[in-house]
């Protein structure tokens, strides 16, 4: 009987191990299986925004500037005002106030955002001393406000505009649209969300160093290809200041 007994005994016991081992394995594939649905998951978060981006372009690849997003209806006329800080370079990172929202004009630092990017968001775009040096040279910004931002429509239109402007070889290209943020000054007049805005010399044909400069500004409710191809035509980049500079 003593035998037997610890013949069960052994038996009950090698249950208990071989139940256990299958548990162990079972939350082991458990474990995988979670770490390689996670993995899953960042890869397809990290591929959304340029699968995104691309069916973005895609849509606007054959249509024209001026059919993008709204007429140009819903912009005002552009003002201007007459312009100063030409050539007047600040120490990088030394705060610069514009009394200007967004600005046209002013002092400014003393690099230039390069002209590959077209498009800015929120976390990562220049300094706009930065952007103001642009602007002497030729630049139009594009600011969109943060009622933009979160339009996903308007976003993709944005997207498709900075696009038709890629490239670093064909000056008319000078385009950059950029984020105008809360702490960024006064906000835009009230229900415009989007502005256009040049640093002009009075015109192309005009003495860069006289005293015709001024700022240009036009405002808009919402995105408008057709709005944004007169005004690159009214005021190109070699009405600036510093035209052949990038």
């Amino acid at each position: 009987m003593a035998k037997q007994a610890k013949t069960d005994r052994q038996a009950v016991i090698e249950s208990i191990r071989t139940r256990q081992k299958s548990e162990e394995r079972r939350r082991g594939l458990m474990i995988v299986g979670v770490c390689a649905t996670v993995a899953l998951l960042i890869v397809l978060a990290a591929a959304y925004r340029p699968l995104k981006n691309w069916w973005d372009l895609r849509q606007f690849r054959d249509v024209a500037i001026d059919k993008i997003g709204a007429p140009a209806s819903v912009c005002e006329k552009p003002t201007t005002k007459k312009a100063s800080g030409n050539q007047q370079h600040v120490p990088d990172g030394q705060a610069i106030f514009y009394d200007d929202a967004p600005p046209a004009f002013g002092e400014h630092y003393g690099t230039p955002d390069p002209m590959t990017r077209k498009l800015y968001t929120k976390g990562d775009r220049p300094d706009l001393g930065v952007l103001v040096h642009n602007l002497e040279h030729g630049y139009t910004v594009v600011w969109y406000d943060e009622t933009v931002a979160a339009d996903s429509s308007q976003m993709s239109e944005l997207r498709g505009l900075a696009d038709k402007f890629a490239g670093t070889s064909n000056y008319r290209f000078k385009f950059k649209a950029v984020p105008w943020l809360e702490s960024d000054g006064k906000a835009f007049p009230k229900g415009e969300h989007i502005a256009f805005t040049h640093w002009s010399i009075g015109g192309a044909d005009q003495d860069p160093s006289g005293d015709k400069q001024v700022g240009v500004w036009q405002y808009c409710s919402e995105i408008s290809g057709d709005a944004l191809n007169t005004f690159m035509i009214d005021y190109p980049y070699m009405d600036s200041p510093e035209p052949n500079g990038m």
